[in-house]
């Protein structure tokens, strides 16, 4: 369903702006003469564990095929709080002039020196890339690069430059999977997860989460959008989380999607889950939103995960999975999940229920465990070993 209205304004603005410089460009393709505009913007999916995660971005580069070789599009310089980029708001990293034709790929340069703005907290950054903890003593953890920040992130994302035309990108930073706990070296550590989205071909979906007894705007709710699979030979695979975010002070929440059909999920620590599935239409704005049922039963599952011969880099992505019922059909989705750095360990809070919880990490073989949780249980060895 199509939506209008002025809070969703500034949103949806940025996007019809971009498509109305497509529409009334001058001729499209081509790699001979002319030039045509690349717009770039940050935004970022994330969880609600942190008050902050703040990242340096200096410089981005993009690729151009048939030997093209690396230019530089911009410089931001500057120190990006990501947990202020969620729903929808972005944050403009710069606009370049680039001779048309196709680009392979864009190189995102992660700074090791702060800008000289103030952090939440009105300090000065202690660190370019850094967390602060959504914890009673609001701590902070400088954020590790652990391939060097000169390096760069590689993203591997094909565009195309059209005379006269604007080609508008949005770098949808996920905060989520990108900090990592390296266990019990008490280092933190920065690996970028991020995805390129071409606004002309994605779609938006939003809303709002309540709570069902009170009827209160819900704050800090996980909406993710996702895909199940049962086809997929590892079993990681078969539910793939496609865009995540978390709802604001006012309960509101909206995704980038690529057009499709999804399984939306919206899961917070304390309720019952809420699932519907959801068929994204480009140039479109669709509003789903969900009413929270307080859950009354409800137990912890956690332990350690360790991995022979690995760093203390690597880590182990845990997720917790249900069979549920989605608008109707049977499916499978993740209620949530956790990035565990080797030797460390983890706790979560769930619904009692049936969960499969599925735990990968690269280069070795998928594991699982089914559980029943009841009400009360404290399941605290639920180990994984690669």
């Amino acid at each position: 369903m199509m939506v209008t209205g002025w809070k969703r304004a500034r949103f949806i603005i940025g996007i019809l702006a971009s498509s109305l410089l497509v529409a009334c460009g001058g001729s499209s393709g081509g790699s001979s003469g002319g030039t045509g505009e690349l717009a770039i913007s940050l935004a970022d999916a994330t969880l609600y564990q942190y008050q902050a995660v703040y990242v340096t971005i200096d410089e981005i580069k993009v690729h151009r095929d048939n030997g093209g070789g690396w230019k530089t599009v911009a410089m931001p310089r500057q120190t990006f709080d990501l947990l202020e980029l969620i729903n929808g708001v972005r944050e403009d990293l710069g606009l370049a002039t680039l001779a048309t034709g196709h680009y392979t790929q864009m190189r995102l340069i992660i700074g090791d020196t702060p800008d000289d703005g103030l952090n939440l907290f009105s300090q000065t950054h202690p660190f370019a890339n850094y967390v602060i903890v959504a914890d009673d003593t609001d701590s902070i953890h400088e954020l590790k690069v652990p391939s060097g920040p000169q390096t760069g992130v590689k993203l591997v994302n094909g565009f195309d430059i059209n005379t006269n035309q604007t080609t508008e990108l949005i770098l949808d930073f996920d905060a989520s999977k990108s900090v990592v706990k390296a266990g019990s070296s008490g280092q933190w550590h920065l690996k970028p997860t991020i995805k390129v989205l071409d606004t002309l071909t994605h779609a938006i979906v939003d809303g709002t989460v309540t709570e069902e007894v009170t009827g209160a705007d819900l704050q800090g709710v996980l909406v993710s959008a996702q895909v199940y699979s049962a086809a997929e030979t590892d079993e990681k695979d078969q539910v793939l989380v496609q865009a995540a975010t978390t709802t604001d002070i006012n309960g509101e929440y909206a995704l980038f999607l690529s057009p499709g059909t999804y399984n939306l999920v919206a899961f917070a620590e304390g309720y019952n889950l809420g699932c519907t599935d959801v068929e994204a239409l480009t140039d479109t704005v669709q509003t789903q939103p969900f009413v929270l049922i307080p859950a009354t039963e409800t137990g912890t599952i956690g332990g350690n995960v360790t991995i022979s011969g690995g760093s203390t880099t690597q880590h182990v992505t845990i997720s917790f999975r249900q069979v549920v019922t989605c608008n109707g059909g049977t499916t499978t989705i993740e209620v949530t999940m956790r990035n565990i750095s080797n030797g460390g360990n983890y706790s979560v809070n769930l619904p009692a229920g049936t969960y499969r919880v599925v735990a990968s990490t690269f280069g070795e073989t998928t594991q699982a465990s089914d559980v029943v949780l009841f009400d009360g249980d404290v399941i605290a060895d639920l180990d994984f070993s690669f």
